[in-house]
C-alpha cells in the first residue's frame, strides 16, 4: 500500500497586504498596485502607502524579503506605476467628466471626491495635485476630477510627476532606511505597517474634523 502526498495549495493572493502582495509579484506587482490606485476608481482600496515602505524596507540585504526584490528595482516600479496611473485617471475623468464620478457606488469613493475637490480650491491645482498623493483614496480621485474640472494638462502633469516622485521615493527610501538602520526589523514589519497606514490616515482624519468644523460654524452663522 503506498501513501500518496501532495503539497498543500498555494494560498491566494490578499490584495491587501503588501507582504503577499511583494511575494507573489515582486517589483512588478508594485507597479501595478499604484497603477491601479491612482489611475482606476475602482483600486482606492489597495495599500499604496504600505506596499511603498514595506517594498523599501525588505530590499535591504538580510531581511527576508522576496529574492531579487532590489532598491533600484523597486523605486522604477513605483515611480512608473505612479505616474502612468495619475495620468491615465486624468484622462480618463476628461473623457468621462464629473457623470463618473458620480456613479461611483463607493461611499468613501464620493467622500473623497468632495475632499479632492475642497483641496483643489483651497490650495489651487499645484498644491493640491502635489498634497493628494499623500492622502488615500484622495489620491485616486482627484486625477480623474482634475481631468474632469479641465485642469491644463501641462499643469496636471508637471505636478503629478512631482508629486509622484516625492511620495513613491520618500515612502521606498523611509523604509529602507530603517531597515539598514535597525537590525532584524524584519521581524516586526506588521506593526511597523500598521503604523505607517494610521499615519497616512492621519490627512484624512485632520481634513475631516476641519470639514465638520466649518459645517458647524457655517450653520451657526446667521
Amino acid at each position: 500500500m503506498s501513501v500518496l502526498s501532495s503539497a498543500p495549495p498555494p494560498l491566494a493572493v490578499n490584495l491587501l497586504d503588501a507582504g503577499s502582495l511583494l511575494s507573489t509579484f515582486g517589483a512588478l506587482g508594485i507597479a501595478v498596485v499604484l497603477f491601479a490606485e491612482t489611475g482606476l476608481l475602482a483600486g482606492f482600496f489597495l495599500p499604496g502607502d504600505s506596499l511603498l515602505f514595506t517594498a523599501g524596507l525588505l530590499c535591504v540585504p538580510g531581511t527576508h524579503g522576496p529574492v531579487g526584490l532590489s532598491l533600484p528595482q523597486v523605486l522604477t516600479a513605483a515611480t512608473a506605476g505612479a505616474l502612468l496611473g495619475a495620468q491615465t485617471g486624468y484622462w480618463i475623468g476628461r473623457r468621462g467628466g464629473r457623470a463618473l464620478l458620480a456613479r461611483g457606488g463607493a461611499e468613501r469613493l464620493r467622500q473623497g471626491a468632495a475632499r479632492a475637490e475642497g483641496l483643489l480650491a483651497r490650495y489651487g491645482h499645484g498644491r493640491a495635485i502635489v498634497l493628494a498623493r499623500f492622502v488615500p483614496v484622495v489620491r485616486t480621485v482627484l486625477n480623474p476630477l482634475a481631468g474632469a474640472l479641465g485642469v491644463p494638462v501641462r499643469s496636471f502633469t508637471l505636478w503629478q510627476a512631482v508629486g509622484g516622485v516625492a511620495w513613491t521615493a520618500g515612502l521606498v527610501l523611509a523604509g529602507y532606511g530603517l531597515g539598514a538602520s535597525v537590525p532584524n526589523v524584519d521581524r516586526y514589519l506588521l506593526p511597523i505597517v500598521a503604523v505607517v497606514v494610521a499615519v497616512s490616515l492621519i490627512p484624512l482624519a485632520a481634513e475631516l474634523v476641519r470639514s465638520r468644523a466649518r459645517r458647524t460654524t457655517e450653520g451657526d452663522a446667521p
